[in-house]
Order: structure tokens, then C-alpha cells, then sequence
């Protein structure tokens, strides 16, 4: 048998061992290493094939591949820096669980520490940032090599599928020459994977509705879910216990809520738990957490501080999430029908009460915000008012975030929201949208800072080889507007060098460059008009100028309105 027969059994043996499990999309970063295998994918019609030429862009554009869809996603590299670039985004899909299996190809040993080019040391080179590494053999004939392959193919999206879900890395060593013989994968045979779904043991279900039902102030928080999660078991258990819920934005239970379960529903818990007064009101008894947790610091400062008898979290993962150190239990489990088969008999109709009335002030002066203010926070309110149903908006982190999570009110209308929050950076924030945006065929916008959009700004390469469909929101207050709510904002000395960091730059120019459609818009009555109007463009770039200075005074009036309201009911 040729080297060259050798080589292409070796890389369609890969493929069809990805198609065989399940595998369905594949990033490709062109290179000369990676050139087998992306001719071995390239040529095989069930795989639907992405290019970006930024590597740093192509894994976040995998990443937004694989939360779209839930599913794992491939990647694939040539040898040297190009595997180092998909490093952040795979430290965000270790955080964020997201299943991503990351191909890079490498030179051959005899290549390595020898001062050959592009080679540098790949073996594990993401160490504990992965949930399985593994280094390919070199093409040879033996029998065992392909074993070897679909093997460890299988065991690696297995890993990746798996509570929770994570990124997988498999280096591939290649020799020259690099060429292929095209062939069809029609020969293949299914091979399957069967993975345990992760439910709580029985007598961790009889503890968790003992305590409910013995509990008289409890709350339950939901923070972001596993990708795929079938939510409907949460909303019956939400019926059952009857406790307020603070949902947060990302777990995607504030749009399209239940009629009967919008009572239970308290979406402004950032902003009244920012009252002293009422944390001392409501302080709980027992709180439940499913998913991560939560974006708001004042939540988790209510933990803290009131240090609840029983706080309960609820995880796929044995490496449950709690920075605080609070919890004093944890249930090891992924929310589902289990939930709805809890014999629950519970009455804090008081303990809801004082959440509601909360709410009820809270959500009346949100909702009248764009009567004071014109500033992040206002244009952030009118978008999620006028994005049609069925839409999904993607967010940066920073503000971007935290505005969609005060102005993000619980509603039957069907809005759904996305982010990294893994690692809670603002790179690769737009490569991910439209990577998100490829999946679902539901309008899909970004909502996103000057600062993050720089740091992405080789996104809309990926435009110029697939299509895209997004709408991207640019909040520009010419810098780093996070800061100015910080202690940093204090002190004059240096800010604005360190952390306001000004550029003085707009998008036009950029948008032009990958034919996006492009306005600049300063006013709210504008930016209703602009979102409101037809694309012209698939892929559509709104950039807002606002004021850093008046985004925190609008934001600081707003919770100080909120804030007098609750100290006066409070003190009737």
C-alpha cells in the first residue's frame, strides 16, 4: 500500500468516526499541516463545513456552533500557533460546558525540538482546560491503528457529550507528502454511544421535598442551564413548590413564561436586593440553586449575608459551582422529570407576598426608565421590547449583560438569551454570535461593547466564506464603561489611561470593509426606527453612541428611585 493510500485511510477513518457519532459540523482553520483532513472533510457531503482563517475567531465561532446547537462541534488546525489561538476559546467551552473536539494537526516526532517551523509543543498543550487529550499514532498499515482511532473518536465525543459538557483535544502527527486520494464514506457502519443521563439518587430526592415541605421561607434560583435542557420539568416543579424564583436572564426561563407561573417569577431581584432593608425582610430559610450561578454580585451577597439554614445546589457536575462557599448541601443531578415527581405541599403565601410586592415596585419604575433616561440602559430596554417573538439575542459580557438583566423582565413573549459566561471574558464575543447565529433559523441579534467588538474584529471574516444572518448592536461610550461602577472610578489619577481606555473610534469603516449593512445612531427615537426597518444587508451592524458619565448617573437614579419606594412600604 502507497503512503499516499496509507494517509487517506487513515483521515477518512477519522472523519467517519466523528459521522459516526454523532458529529455534524466542522470548523476548518486552512493550513498546510491540517491538509488531509480538511480535504477529507471538505469531501464528504453530511458534513457541513465552516472556514475562518483566524483561528482565535474560529473556535469562537465553533463555540457559538455548539451552544446553538448543544451538540459537539469540530475543529481543526494546522500545527504550531494556530493550536495555541484556539486557547481561549476552549478555556471558555471548559467553563461554559461546551462540547467542542479540537483537532490539531502536528509534525512528526522526528520534527519536534529540532528547530523545525510551526512546530512547537502540542502534546497536551491546553492541559486542564480539557476534559480528555489524547495523541494520535502515525499513519501506518497496522490493524490496530484504526482501532486505535475509532476507539478513542468514540471515547472523545462520549467525553465531550457527557454531564458536564466540555472541549476534547486529539493531536494528529502527519507526515509529507499530504495529499489524498477523495473517496465516499458510503461503506460505513453505526457504532454507538450509549450515555448515562445524570439523576439524583433516591434518597437525595426524598431529602430535597422533605426540606421544602418543612421550609417556610425558601426560595429556589435557576441560573444558566445545560445546553439542550427541556425546561418544561422546572416550570411543573415551579407550580408545585410555589416559592419565588429568581430567574436569571441566561437560563432562559424569562421569556415565554408559563401564565400560571408568571407569579412565582421574580426577574428584579438585582435591583431590590441592592436594599439593605428588604435582604433583612426576605432573608430565606432554605434556597435551591439550579445551574450556574447567578451574573447579579447582589444575589450572591444575599447568600452570603444572610447565610440561609439549608442552601441546596443542584449540579450535573461533582465539581459544583460556588465561589462562595456557602452551600451547605449539594444534589448532584440535571434537572428533568424527576423534579415533577417530588410530593410537595407547600404554604409561605406571606414569604411570596413580600417578593411580589417587591416586583410589582421594582418592574414600575423599570419599566418607565426611558421617561428619565436615554443612555445603555434605555436603548437596551427598547430592543428587548421590539425584537420580534422568537428571537434570540446574544450578549457580552460587562455591561451588555448586566443591562439585559435588570431590563429583562419576565414575559410571555418568546425571547431567548446567550452569552459567555464561562470565563466572563469580552473576546471572541462576535465570532460566537455568528457562529449561534448559523444554527437556529430564529432572528439572532448581539448586543455589545466598543472595547469587546475591538477585541473581535476579525469576526466578519467568517462572512466571506458562509453565510450569516445577524444584527450586531455596538454600545460605543469610548471605552471601558464597566469601570465607571467600580471603586477604580474613584480615583481620577490614571482612570481613564487604565480603565476607561478611550479609543476614539467608530465602526463605520470596519462594516464597510465586509459589506455590512451600517448606521450610527445617537438617539432612541433613531435606533426604534432603525431596528424596526427591513435589512438590507444579511448581516446588519447598529452602532450607538453613548456617555459613560451618563450611563452611571441614569443607572444610580434608577436604583435609588427603586430603593425610596421599597423603604417606604417597608416601613408602613
Amino acid at each position: 500500500m502507497s503512503e499516499r493510500e496509507i494517509l487517506t485511510n487513515y483521515v477518512y477513518r477519522i472523519v467517519a468516526s466523528l459521522l459516526q457519532h454523532g458529529v455534524e459540523e466542522v470548523v476548518v482553520s486552512p493550513g498546510s499541516r491540517s491538509t488531509p483532513l480538511a480535504y477529507a472533510f471538505a469531501s464528504t457531503e453530511s458534513v457541513k463545513m465552516h472556514r475562518q482563517i483566524d483561528e482565535r475567531a474560529a473556535a469562537f465561532y465553533a463555540l457559538g456552533i455548539a451552544k446553538a446547537s448543544a451538540k459537539p462541534v469540530v475543529l481543526l488546525c494546522t500545527s504550531g500557533t494556530a493550536a495555541a489561538n484556539y486557547f481561549p476559546a476552549i478555556i471558555e467551552a471548559k467553563y461554559a460546558r461546551v462540547p467542542l473536539i479540537v483537532l490539531t494537526a502536528d509534525r512528526p516526532h522526528e520534527l519536534r525540538e529540532v528547530g523545525a517551523p510551526q512546530t512547537i509543543d502540542q502534546i497536551r498543550l491546553y492541559g486542564g482546560h480539557v476534559k480528555y487529550s489524547m495523541e494520535f499514532p502515525i499513519p501506518d498499515v497496522a490493524p490496530q491503528t484504526v482501532q486505535f482511532i475509532e476507539h478513542h473518536i468514540g471515547r472523545a465525543v462520549a467525553i465531550a457529550s457527557s454531564a458536564p459538557f466540555g472541549p476534547v483535544h486529539i493531536n494528529i502527527p502527519l507526515r509529507e507528502p499530504l495529499l489524498i486520494d477523495f473517496r465516499s464514506l458510503n461503506e460505513l457502519t453505526f457504532k454507538a454511544s450509549f450515555l448515562q443521563e445524570t439523576i439524583p439518587s433516591q434518597a437525595a430526592r426524598d431529602f430535597l421535598a422533605q426540606t421544602i415541605n418543612d421550609t417556610e421561607n425558601g426560595i429556589l434560583i435557576i441560573g444558566e442551564l445545560p445546553l439542550g435542557l427541556d425546561i418544561a420539568p422546572l416550570w411543573s416543579f415551579i407550580r408545585n413548590c410555589k416559592w419565588p424564583v429568581l430567574i436569571e436572564s441566561l437560563a432562559n426561563m424569562r421569556g415565554a413564561v408559563p401564565e400560571d407561573c408568571l407569579p412565582y417569577v421574580i426577574s428584579t431581584y438585582d435591583a431590590i436586593l441592592k436594599n439593605e432593608h428588604f435582604k433583612e425582610a426576605v432573608a430565606a430559610h432554605t434556597v435551591i440553586r439550579f445551574g450556574a450561578q447567578p451574573v447579579s454580585k447582589f444575589v450572591m451577597q444575599f447568600l452570603t449575608q444572610t447565610m440561609p439554614e439549608k442552601y441546596i445546589v443542584i449540579d450535573e457536575d461533582a465539581l459544583f459551582r460556588d465561589s462562595t462557599n456557602s452551600s451547605t448541601h449539594f444534589i448532584q443531578g440535571k434537572p428533568g422529570a424527576w423534579l415533577e415527581q417530588l410530593t410537595l405541599q407547600t404554604d409561605s403565601i406571606h414569604y411570596l407576598t413580600l417578593w411580589q410586592q417587591a416586583e410589582r415596585i421594582a418592574r414600575k419604575h423599570i419599566a418607565a426608565y426611558t421617561a428619565h433616561a436615554q443612555d445603555e440602559g434605555a436603548f437596551v430596554q427598547k430592543m428587548l421590547e421590539l425584537v420580534p417573538n422568537g428571537s434570540d439575542i446574544f450578549v457580552s459580557s460587562s455591561m451588555p449583560i448586566r443591562d439585559i438583566d435588570t431590563f429583562f423582565l419576565a414575559t410571555n413573549k418568546d425571547i431567548r438569551i446567550f452569552a459567555n459566561r464561562g470565563a466572563n471574558g469580552i473576546d471572541g464575543v462576535t465570532s460566537t454570535a455568528l457562529g449561534f447565529s448559523t444554527v437556529h433559523k430564529r432572528p439572532t441579534y448581539l448586543i455589545i461593547g466598543d472595547l469587546a467588538f475591538l477585541h473581535d474584529a476579525n469576526a466578519f471574516i467568517a462572512s466571506r466564506y458562509q453565510a450569516n444572518d445577524l444584527t450586531v448592536v455596538v454600545l460605543n461610550n469610548d471605552g471601558g464603561g464597566i469601570f465607571s461602577y467600580l471603586p477604580q472610578a474613584s480615583i481620577e489619577a490614571h482612570y481613564e489611561d487604565l480603565f476607561g481606555t478611550p479609543t476614539a473610534l467608530t465602526f463605520e469603516q470596519l462594516a464597510a470593509m465586509y459589506d455590512v449593512q451600517y448606521e450610527r445612531l445617537e438617539h432612541l427615537a433613531t435606533f426604534e426606527a432603525a431596528l424596526q426597518a427591513d435589512k438590507s444587508e444579511p448581516l446588519r451592524l447598529l452602532e450607538v453612541m453613548t456617555d459613560r458619565a451618563v450611563n452611571v448617573t441614569s443607572h444610580r437614579a434608577l436604583w435609588q428611585r427603586i430603593s425610596e419606594e421599597l423603604n417606604k412600604w417597608l416601613q408602613k
